[in-house]
């Protein structure tokens, strides 16, 4: 009975899925199961008998010895070499990672050393392969955020510079249209009124140019925001209608605008600037009929829709309208209306608002431009109405004194003579300093106009507040700007303010100023 349960015990410890040894006091191998010739090598005759320190590098052997020594004086079930990493060597010399667990064997008359070892090469190596991946995981991250930084860095770095060309570019052309506007008012030679029509229409090439390549930089650039918010569409068909209504009327056609109570939720300037650019192109192409603009309800959306009965566009050309510089039937470096942008532009709106733009169109027939955008809340407006006591004076245009606050000398100056010319009183200084000391030496002015950006960060709104309250009057007045931002939109509630963006033409300012003063 004793043999066989030795027997059973031997397979048992043979059929361990790892190498098992039994070693005595002095370091003598007593017992190897078959994983252990299986893993190092060796014969089962070359194992039994032999030191233990052979089935490790020749390095550890020495130190072995006194592991050994250590171990028996304080026998425990543990983990040998916690904390280490442990080699086994094989027959052949080679070496492998091992695990070995360790647990003491009571016999009659001296103590024995069960052994347990695993190879743990595959776990190793995983191991290994999981912190080069950790590590390059890691280099990744801080190569993305060095890649981050850096394009914050540009972008912002965009961003100035669109800020300063905004307004710098801006200025030689905002200088031109009010010499042009001021000199059509002092020249009556028919010749001269010639010279100066094509003048004013290249002035205004220019500055639709510089305008749309700054929109594109900005919005390249990530310099425009999104602002949303629920608005009345009809709003927004109406400011549409005053001013396309004329352009179309001028070209022979007819601007239909369908009414609706609808409400969109998106960014209504950015939405007005789509629109703006779509209404545009279907006047220009369209040479007989109408452009119709119309809203309805999509299921759970709007589509704002732009038709036209214009000529069309081939369905081969469909995919490159969006192109810079692209116009359906135009020959490149050829004659040309316009360059092209207005459509790259309501693209890249149409993405940063994450809305959708469908066409469809036959040549001949004309075009459908569908903006299909989220449907918004309504809500109740009241009426923004100026006091009475802002309705009771009201300068009369010609005897009105206009308090100029420009710092560029040449815009100073050309804004100075067209309103000298028009027949108001001017007084034209460069900063707040000098504007509030205007007002103590020649009283309040009837009107104000201001630029946005100013000398050492001085601002056209510092101006206004510090006019008003130093006169105690709701003064009125116009703000010229090529700021696009948040602020500036929300300024556009004020009753008593207008605002121009840059460059402004002489009849426009003008306008803006009477708009005030009835």
């Amino acid at each position: 009975m004793l043999s066989t349960s030795v027997e059973l015990a031997r397979r048992a410890l043979d059929a361990a899925p790892d190498a098992m040894i039994i070693i005595d006091d002095a370091g003598i191998v007593r017992f190897a199961n078959r994983q252990v010739s299986a893993l190092f090598g060796y014969a089962h005759a070359e194992i039994v008998g032999h030191s233990v320190e052979q089935l490790m590098p020749e390095r550890f052997r020495a130190r072995h010895v006194g592991h050994r020594v250590d171990y028996a004086r304080a026998l425990r079930q543990r983990a040998m070499g916690e904390g280490l990493t442990l080699f086994g060597q094989r027959r052949d010399g080679s070496e492998f990672p091992v695990e070995i667990s360790l647990s003491p064997i009571q016999d009659t008359d001296r103590v024995l050393v069960s052994a347990a070892i695993r190879d743990v090469t595959d776990r190793k190596r995983v191991e290994a392969e999981l912190t080069l991946a950790r590590e390059t995981a890691e280099r990744a991250r801080e190569a993305a955020n060095q890649a981050r930084e850096s394009a914050d860095r540009a972008n912002q770095a965009k961003s100035r510079f669109l800020a300063t060309a905004s307004h710098d570019l801006r200025q030689p052309l905002q200088t031109l249209a009010l010499l042009n506007g001021t000199l059509r008012r002092m020249i009556i030679h028919g010749n001269a009124e010639e010279v100066l029509s094509q003048q004013e229409q290249a002035i205004g090439a220019m500055s639709r140019l510089l305008n749309a390549l700054l929109d594109i930089s900005k919005l390249e650039s990530g310099a425009i925001k999104p602002e949303l918010c629920d608005f009345r569409v009809a709003n927004l068909f109406e400011g549409l209608r005053r001013e396309f209504a004329s352009i179309a009327a001028n070209k022979g056609l007819a601007l239909e605008v369908e009414s609706t109570g609808e409400y969109a939720h998106s960014d209504a300037a950015l939405v007005e600037q789509i629109l703006k650019n779509l209404v545009s192109n279907a006047i220009k192409y369209t040479r007989q009929g109408q452009v119709l603009l119309r809203c309805s309800r999509l299921h759970d959306s709007l589509c704002i829709e732009v038709r036209d009965t214009g000529i069309g566009i081939p369905a081969e050309q469909i995919a490159y309208i969006y192109d810079e510089f692209y116009q359906v039937g135009v020959r490149t470096n050829s004659s040309r209306d316009g360059y092209g942008l207005g459509l790259s532009i309501v693209q890249r709106l149409v993405r940063l608002l994450n809305v959708r733009l469908e066409v469809a169109s036959e040549v001949g027939r004309g075009s459908v431009f569908s903006l299909i955008l989220p449907v918004g809340k309504s809500q109740s407006t009241t009426a923004t109405r100026e006091p009475a006591a802002a309705l009771a004076a009201k300068p009369q245009s010609g005897r009105a004194r206009v308090l100029l606050v420009e710092d560029d000398p040449g815009v100073r100056d050309a804004t100075r003579m067209l309103l000298a010319v028009e027949g108001y009183r001017v007084t034209a200084v460069s900063s707040e300093s000098e504007a509030l000391r205007s007002v103590r030496e020649e009283g309040t002015p009837d009107l104000l106009i201001t630029d946005y950006h100013l000398a050492d960060g001085e601002l056209g709104t510092q101006v206004i507040a510090a006019l008003r309250e130093g006169s105690g009057t709701d003064l009125k007045a116009v703000l010229v700007t090529g700021d696009t931002s948040a602020l500036i939109k929300q300024m556009s509630c004020d009753p008593h303010l207008r605002i121009a963006s840059k460059p402004i033409n002489a009849e426009e300012l003008l306008d803006l100023l009477r708009s005030l003063a009835t």
